[in-house]
Parts: C-alpha cells; structure tokens; sequence
C-alpha cells in the first residue's frame, strides 16, 4: 500500500436563512454562482437544496486538510453573508422540518427522489466522509470488513445530531436512525472474500437495481471513483478539529490494518451482531455510554477505549506525522461532543426564553463554530456540557 496514507475530507453542511435561522426551503442560485465561481473544484450540490458539500483536494498531510478546509468553511461563511445564507456543521438540523424540502435540480438527483420518493425528502442528514488511499481493489474490500468493529467508537466521536424536526431526540446521534430508512445503509456484510463482495454488486447492477457501486450507502465502503476506502459513519463535525481529529484516527486505523493483516481477520456474525449493538449505543449515548468490548465481554468506557486506540495507533501516527490530530479525539471525550455542546446551549436558552428560542440558540452555536477555528463555546465559560439524557 501507500504508506503516505493519501487522504481527502468531505463535509456536508447545512444551509440556514440569515433572518430566520430556519432551514432553507430554496436557496438561492445567486449564492450556488459564486460558491462555485470561488470554489469550483471543492463545493458541490447535494441531493437538497437546503445542503451543500465541501472536498479538500487529496491531502498527504493534516496540516494540508486543515488548510484546506478551513478555507472552505470560512470562504462559505463570507459568501453566505453576501447572500442571507448561514452554513452550519451538524449530523441534522435543529429545527428543519423534512416535508418542506425540495429536491436539488439535476438527473442523478431525479432519478434518486423517484425511486425513494419519501425516503428521499426525508434524507436530511448531513455527514462527514473521509477517503483513505488504499490502491489494491481486493485490500480494499477485506479492510472494509475488518474494520467494522472501530466504527461505533468513531460515531460516539463525532455524534452532532441530538435533535430532528424541532424536537430532542433523546440520542446524541440521530442522524443513523433517520439515514437507515434508505436501503444499502448501514454496516456492510461480512463478505467472505472480494469475489462474494464483487459477487453482490454486479447481481445488483445487472439485474437494474443500481446504476453502479456508488448507490451502495454503508457506513464503509470501497469508493466506486477512487482508490480509497470511504469512511461515511461520521456525523458532520461541528468543530473543525473533530473533523481532522476523526480523519487522523480513520487513516491510522488503515494503516494500522494494512500493517497487521490478522488483526479483525476471523470476525464472525457475532463480531458484526456487537458492532451493531454497539453501533445503537454509540448513537444514543455518544461518548458517554460506554461500548460492548468482545473480548474481555464486558461495557468499556469510551474514554478508556480511545486511549487505547490512541496508544495502540502510535506508531502509525508517527508515520503519517498525525501524532497531533490523533491525540485530539481524548479532546473530544474531554470537552464533549458537538451533540453535548448542542444540548447544553438549548437547555439554557430554553429555561430563559423558551423552545423556540434554545433551537435559534443551537442553530447560532453552530453558525458560529462551523466558520471558525479555536475556541469553544465551552472555554468561552456560557455553562459546562451536559451529557446525554
């Protein structure tokens, strides 16, 4: 493999109207022009109008992700002011009601919304994507299966969508639960081998179920464009050091897996039967819940399974010279997710003005940490995070 780990970010963002802070029902083809004349490689449409996402380019360093990235948030962000436009950062918007979206104008996007018709309306849900070069097809595929057992951790990191429709959830992210109504979602099958995985693509694409690979949703899966496994388990991270922290930890898993070949190479239906519990644990506790571990079959912190991880990941971080942008998902158990950010600034705002007002408060947090860079609303000393109900 590539030991430089070759990687690119994308990020889905939500588009909110500047007076209202509601979701936008229609946004504006003035603001789509300059986004694309400042950004026409890195921006795109999204399948709703109310959503836009954002590519680095392929990144060998955080440092150039970071770069990268940053600008894009920020050059959204003035170019939404020009435009009454709000970008914000999250697995599901606050307050958006789904039946009032519209579908985004284009023939792949047609023919989406025809075959999923409600489903589809529904899918307003935002994510964060994050390739990793891996150029043998058939490695591909076995590291898609052998790192199932990761991603529950990776989703309590990056847990942002605690509300839908206006209303607390009660999970930390709901953004799974309402993406799992579309089919080919959710962790991938224990294929036995690329052949049994190639196998189920092509019935699929030959009996006109799907175009090609790209229609397949799971949570991983080897990218049908590009040389990479594509992480999508991810919600959209608020904060734009969740977003490098999770995709240090994602290339280190890779690499880690590609350096170990027997690491995760016997999982079973069992192995995959706990990922899914602890995939439903990961969704509603975040990262305070705590993850089924098989082999010691006990309940193990988060905190003390990403130090693990951490530890574990070392040498691999020090080979990609992402030491740094690893250590940072302690920083994320520390402080708290953006989920437990959300909830603690909407309780506040509730008890002083009301419903209405903690979802504006929420939706101004977000607005705030996804065009910059630093501070917290925590350090920013407003009140400490809450966890999960």
């Amino acid at each position: 493999m590539n030991q430089a780990c070759r990687f690119g970010i994308e990020e889905e963002f939500f588009l909110s109207d500047a007076a209202s802070r509601n979701i936008l029902r229609k946004a504006s083809p003035k603001f789509f022009a300059a986004v694309h004349e400042a950004f026409p490689e890195e921006v795109q449409r999204e399948m709703l109008q109310s959503q836009i996402e954002v590519a680095t380019p392929i990144c060998e360093t955080m440092g150039e992700a970071r770069h990268s990235l940053a600008s894009l948030r920020m050059g959204l962000a003035s170019l939404g002011l020009e435009h009454n436009v709000l970008p914000l950062a999250c697995g599901t918007h606050p307050s958006a009601v789904w039946s009032r979206q519209r579908a985004t104008e284009a023939a792949r996007y047609d023919k989406l919304m025809r075959d999923l018709q409600m489903l589809g309306s529904r899918n307003q849900v935002c994510g964060l994507h994050v390739h990793v070069e891996v150029p043998d097809e058939d490695m591909r595929i076995g590291l898609m299966v052998r790192i199932l057992p990761f991603l529950p951790l990776i989703l309590a990191l990056s847990t942002s969508s605690p509300f839908w429709q206006g209303q607390r959830t009660g999970l930390m992210g709901y953004r799974l639960a309402a993406y799992a109504e579309l089919p080919r979602t959710g962790l991938p099958e224990l294929f036995a081998d690329p052949a049994d995985y190639k196998a189920y693509v092509d019935t699929l694409v030959a009996a006109g179920a799907i175009k090609d690979a790209s229609y397949v949703w799971w949570a991983i899966r080897p990218s049908d464009k590009h040389p990479t496994l594509e992480l999508r388990i991810a919600d959209s991270c608020t904060r734009l050091n969740d977003t490098l922290a999770i995709a240090a930890l994602y290339r280190c898993l890779v690499h880690h897996l590609c350096r170990k070949p027997r690491l995760n190479a016997d999982l079973t239906a069992a192995s995959r039967a706990i990922a899914l519990e602890n995939l439903w644990r990961a969704q509603r506790y975040g990262i305070h819940g705590g993850l089924i571990c098989a082999e010691s079959r006990s309940m193990r912190t988060v905190t003390d399974l990403v130090d693990e991880l951490v530890e574990m990941l070392s040498d691999d971080a020090a080979a990609l010279g992402c030491a740094a942008d690893l250590a940072a998902c302690r920083a994320i158990v520390a402080n708290g997710t953006s989920a437990d950010t959300q909830l603690a600034v909407f309780e506040e705002a509730r008890a002083r003005a009301g419903h209405a007002a903690g979802l504006s408060a929420v939706v101004d947090w977000l607005v705030s940490e996804t065009r910059t860079e630093g501070t917290t609303w925590q350090q920013e000393g407003s009140m400490p995070v809450r966890g999960a109900a």
